[in-house]
């Protein structure tokens, strides 16, 4: 019994839900993706550098 009152209030709740504009879920999907590939050739080139002192120092 107690199930079907949670999913109805979780039906309910859903009707409340603003759900994103196409535009804005398109954006937001490009700001991640940028994101991600910044921060890809950041930590390798900071994995780079690292690399290079190190062998640096070991010779």
């Amino acid at each position: 019994m107690h199930l079907f009152r949670f999913l109805k209030s979780v039906g309910q709740e859903m009707h409340k839900v603003v759900w994103p504009t196409w535009k804005e879920n398109r954006r937001d999907t490009s700001v991640v993706i940028s994101l991600t590939i910044f921060f890809v050739l950041f930590f390798a080139l900071v994995d780079w550098v690292i690399q290079a002192g190190l062998l640096a120092f070991v010779k």
